[in-house]
C-alpha cells in the first residue's frame, strides 16, 4: 500500500504523514530529508549549489542511504548518519535548488521508488509524490491551509528552537516558496487529479490524522 501526502510548506503534511504511517504501522518516507541530503552533499563539496551538473557529480560520488526506522526516516551519506544534520536552517533553506534541477528531481524520484519497493506499506510526503513519483499510488492526500496560518505555524517551530523571526518575513518566504514549487517546470506543486483535498487550516494535527485515517479505513473496507 501506497499513501501520498502532498502539499506546500507548513501544510502540516510531514507531522501528519509520519503520525499516520505510526498509526497504519507503515514506513514513512521523507522526500524532503532526501532532497536536505543532497544539499548537505553539495554544501560540503563547496560547490555552487545551482549548478546541476555539478549537483549529480556530488551524488554520483557520494553514497546515500534511507533507512526506515519506527516512524522517521535515517539518512546515512557514506555511511555516516547525517540525519540530525538535515534540519540545519541553512540546509533547509538551500533545499530550493536541488527542487529546481530536472535531472536531480529525476535521480531522487528514483530513489524513492526503490526505497517503497522495499517496503510493504508506506506513507510518503513531499509536493510531487501523488502526481510524479507515484502517480498509481493507493491513497492520494492533498493538504493545504491559509498562507497566514502555514507562517503562523513555521514561526512556532523556529520559536521552540530559539529562532526568532517575525511573521511578516516566513509569510513572505513561503508565498515566495509556493511560486516557486507551483510554476516549476519538473513536478510543479498541484494535486493528482484523484487526490483527497484537505484544508488544514482550522485543524490540529490529531485532527487532520483522524481525518486521514478515517478515509484510509474507508478505502481499504471499500476494496476488500
Amino acid at each position: 500500500m501506497i499513501i501520498t501526502i502532498d502539499g506546500p510548506a507548513a501544510s502540516g503534511k510531514s507531522t501528519a504523514a509520519r503520525l499516520l504511517a505510526r498509526k497504519l504501522g507503515a514506513s514513512f518516507l521523507d522526500t524532503g530529508a532526501m532532497y536536505r541530503a543532497v544539499t548537505l552533499a553539495g554544501t560540503q563539496a563547496g560547490i555552487d549549489l545551482s549548478d546541476q551538473e555539478k549537483l549529480l557529480g556530488v551524488m554520483e560520488e557520494r553514497e546515500f542511504q534511507f533507512s526506515a526506522q519506527q516512524d522517521r526516516m535515517l539518512v546515512r551519506i557514506d555511511g555516516k548518519d547525517v540525519t540530525e544534520q538535515l534540519r540545519d536552517a541553512e540546509i533547509t533553506a538551500n533545499a530550493r535548488y536541488i527542487a529546481s534541477a530536472p535531472k536531480v528531481r529525476e535521480k531522487l524520484v528514483k530513489m524513492q521508488r526503490r526505497f517503497a519497493a522495499g517496503e510493504k506499506r508506506i506513507v510518503t510526503e513531499g509536493r510531487d509524490q501523488g502526481t510524479v513519483a507515484f502517480a498509481d499510488a493507493d491513497i492520494k492526500f492533498f493538504l493545504t491551509a491559509k498562507p497566514e496560518e502555514r507562517a503562523r505555524r513555521r514561526q512556532a517551530e523556529l520559536q521552540a528552537k530559539g529562532v526568532k523571526e517575525s511573521l511578516e518575513q516566513i509569510q513572505s518566504a513561503i508565498e515566495e516558496r509556493d511560486k516557486s514549487d507551483q510554476s516549476r517546470a519538473v513536478g510543479p506543486l498541484k494535486p493528482a487529479e484523484d487526490a483527497v483535498l484537505i484544508d488544514t487550516t482550522d485543524l490540529n494535527i490529531e485532527e487532520v490524522v483522524e481525518e486521514l485515517l478515517g478515509f484510509v479505513k474507508e478505502k481499504c473496507l471499500k476494496s476488500g
